[in-house]
């Protein structure tokens, strides 16, 4: 380890003294950017505080203040609807109209009765995702976006019961 530094002693000190060099010569740059650019610089460091401090104000004042209150009510049903099936009279032409096909017509019966997609499904003994599919046709068809919105529209044209 001697050899090494008595070997290379001139490299080692002409080393140091560059990077001590170096080191004074960033000093004085950034001691004069300091004292040249000191007015931007304090500018900028303003600026952000109020950008932090406006940004912070603004979602404190536009977050909605949403409060979620539980109430528990005793629902009593007191007696059930009968649906009488003898004024119901199936509306062909409304149903030709639409372009509902005789499957998408089955689902939408048994979506009345309250089933869900699986149990559709294993009803007309198909995949699930057949039976997703004949429900978007029928949501594009009778123009709704909901399984509710299309049975109350389909009953209302007299298509299911």
């Amino acid at each position: 380890m001697v050899a090494f530094l008595t070997r290379h002693k001139m490299i080692m000190l002409y080393g140091l003294s560059m990077a001590i060099l170096l080191f004074l010569l960033k000093w004085l740059e950034y001691r004069f950017i300091l004292i040249s650019h000191s007015f931007e610089i304090y500018i900028g460091i303003i600026a952000v505080i109020f950008m932090t401090l406006g940004i912070w104000l603004a979602l404190k004042l536009t977050k909605p203040k949403i409060k979620t209150v539980v109430v528990e009510k005793e629902i009593v049903i007191e007696k059930e609807v009968i649906v009488n099936t003898k004024d119901f009279t199936f509306n062909e032409k409304e149903l030709e109209k639409l372009g509902i096909s005789q499957r998408e017509l089955e689902v939408l019966q048994l979506m009345a009765q309250g089933l869900s997609n699986n149990e559709i499904a294993e009803k007309l003994f198909v995949s699930t995702h057949t039976i997703k599919t004949h429900s978007s046709k029928l949501f594009e068809k009778l123009d709704v976006k909901r399984r509710t919105q299309a049975i109350e529209k389909a009953k209302r044209l007299n298509i299911i019961q």
